[in-house]
């Protein structure tokens, strides 16, 4: 079998499992959280609403995306980059809620990044056959903090290499309420999400939800 067709097969049991240096999976690590955490997510799309951003090639992106916080992720024509104000609305991104800010920190500390302290939150919504493809978080000035990801709604396979597209990938099956995080050795390594899958959440119906804190600026 090979490295890209390998696939982690983590047990239920497992609070926490590290499938690369300094990335890990918390399983169901937004518990009791939840009710807070969706009700957050629909504020800020109430107030930045959805949409479906496209390449600096011209491609539409398959997933529909917002952001909350001091700065935005955009992606044009421009290319991929931060933004302090929406360009759909012209008003600054909505504040990071405090139960979302809350669940980065408390998923960062719990793999030792006690520091973290995200000031962009990009949420984007995959449709069934939505996908992300291999690609590095890079659009930011310090690597030093991690990457903090919250899986909600339908279920995902991830998928994470290494420091350059052609390594082979491990993939990682995401459950709703799943949090992965990673820095360190693992914090410019590509990653990217499968087409989701057909199905239909209690909460969030035929979508799964991906929240992606950054320390941005």
């Amino acid at each position: 079998m090979s490295g890209r067709q390998r696939e982690l097969a983590f047990a239920a049991s497992a609070a926490r499992e590290e499938f690369a240096p300094g990335a890990w999976l918390l399983r169901g690590f937004v518990g009791a959280r939840e009710a807070d955490v969706l009700a957050a997510i629909t504020v800020v799309i109430g107030q930045a609403p959805l949409r479906a951003m496209t390449t600096p090639g011209g491609k539409r992106m398959s997933v529909t995306t917002t952001s909350c916080g001091a700065c935005g992720w955009v992606s044009d024509r421009r290319g991929y980059r931060y933004e302090s104000d929406d360009p759909a609305t012209g008003r600054p991104w909505p504040a990071i809620p405090a139960a979302l800010a809350a669940l980065a920190r408390a998923a960062a500390a719990a793999v030792g990044h006690p520091a973290f302290a995200p000031n962009a939150c990009l949420v984007n919504r995959y449709a069934v056959g939505a996908k992300m493809t291999l690609h590095q978080d890079r659009d930011e000035t310090d690597f030093a903090q991690p990457i903090v990801s919250v899986s909600l709604g339908l279920p995902a396979t991830f998928q994470f290499g290494g420091a350059e597209r052609k390594e082979p990938t491990v993939r990682v099956p995401l459950q709703h309420g799943d949090v992965v995080v990673f820095g360190g050795p693992s914090r410019l390594c590509f990653h990217g999400v499968l087409p989701v899958k057909d199905g239909v959440h209690s909460e969030l119906g035929p979508y799964r939800v991906n929240l992606t804190f950054r320390r941005a600026r």
